[in-house]
């Protein structure tokens, strides 16, 4: 019987099981969003993932949703993530990277703030965005967004490129596989947003023209790896950051078909409606398993037991556990155990050192 622990191949990525680290923003780079040893350290320690799907990664200067999220778009950026994947893989590890841009999600707090880049300058919900940044005694607060502007073809066509450009850097640095960040109310999922696109060229109105730009961008992406090691994370049912859609399916319908044209590798379903007690798991499999035909990784507040359930029920291929890998660093030795699990010190998560990010014991530490 399939289970967590039984391999899984994406295409030829080879997977020694299937209980995936979830992308999680921990913002533990510097100021200028250079990775550091302590984001080393932290994926290190969880190499026994099936496969290491890490932090949205900023593709440009202008996706400043975090302060202290990582960017992958200057050498000294790529220089660290070199560092962090070599170590990785010297620990028996994959590790794929999530490309992000955070659209109207954004906060500019230099002295000359410039707005946001997003489909149509639609600012009429700016209290509904979740941005983080560092307050006055150094720890992580809310913020308010920057208000936002259309982006002209030009720059909807620069962004493309970027993250191109940001994939080609994955290569040079050595990822195993990249995931396009299109869930959570971000660039490509404004995009796919009837509520944030209002747009009257080809990039907006019909499903399929609202849909362009995510396609264009993961084409963009699959220049520089084969198909098999491109994914995307989605959430079409959350309306999370703003990203309203009262009838997602179209589009998602039209987007789903493309992507699986491409031979794309996963598609990661956020369930991120799961944060407010709804649950939109089973919507979303009943979305993409008619259309899509790559390999499917559920996500969003999955316990083992259920996460098991599904796969041996041939629902998913496999489950991404986000706070579970963040308070237990050998989670798959604790799930063959039936536990125990620690528990995630959610005050701790944004900012900070490594308390918090790289103390949580392992079961032979905890023992000892």
């Amino acid at each position: 019987m399939t289970d967590l622990f039984s391999p899984l191949s994406i295409g030829d990525l080879a997977l020694p099981n299937r209980i995936i680290m979830a992308p999680l923003t921990r913002s533990r780079a510097t100021l200028e969003r250079v990775p550091t040893p302590m984001m080393t350290e932290h994926y290190v320690q969880r190499a026994a993932a099936g496969l290491i799907i890490a932090e949205a990664t900023n593709i440009g200067p202008q996706s400043i949703a975090w302060d202290c999220a990582p960017g992958i778009f200057t050498q000294p950026q790529i220089d660290a993530w070199k560092t962090l994947v070599r170590a990785v893989h010297a620990a028996g590890g994959r590790i794929a990277l999530q490309l992000w841009h955070g659209g109207r999600v954004a906060c500019d707090r230099s002295a000359d703030p410039r707005p946001a880049l997003s489909p149509s300058g639609v600012n009429e919900n700016l209290d509904a965005l979740t941005v983080w940044g560092l307050g006055a005694e150094g720890k992580f607060i809310k913020l308010k967004a920057t208000q936002s502007r259309e982006m002209s073809l030009d720059e909807v066509r620069a962004t493309v490129r970027a993250f191109g450009a940001a994939a080609r850097a994955c290569k040079e640095v050595g990822f195993d596989a990249i995931e396009l960040h299109g869930a959570n109310g971000y660039l490509p999922h404004q995009f796919l947003s009837p509520f944030l696109n209002r747009r009257g060229d080809e990039y907006g109105g019909t499903p399929e023209k609202r849909a362009r730009f995510a396609i264009e961008v993961v084409e963009a992406m699959l220049q520089h790896y084969p198909p098999a090691r491109v994914g995307m994370r989605i959430s079409p049912y959350s309306d999370y950051n703003g990203a309203i859609d009262p009838d997602p399916a179209p589009a998602y319908r039209f987007l789903l078909k493309t992507l699986n044209q491409h031979r794309l590798g996963w598609l990661e379903l956020a369930d991120t409606s799961f944060w407010y007690g709804r649950f939109e798991r089973s919507r979303m499999l009943d979305l993409a398993r008619p259309v899509f035909d790559g390999r499917i990784i559920a996500n969003g507040g999955i316990e083992p037991q259920t996460a098991g359930e599904l796969i041996a029920g041939g629902m998913v291929d496999a489950v991404s556990f986000g706070r579970l890998w963040m308070a237990n660093p050998d989670l798959p030795e604790r799930i063959r155990r039936g536990g125990p699990y620690a528990k995630a010190i959610t005050r701790r998560f944004y900012g900070g050192g490594a308390d918090g990010y790289n103390d949580y014991p392992t079961l032979a530490s905890a023992t000892a």
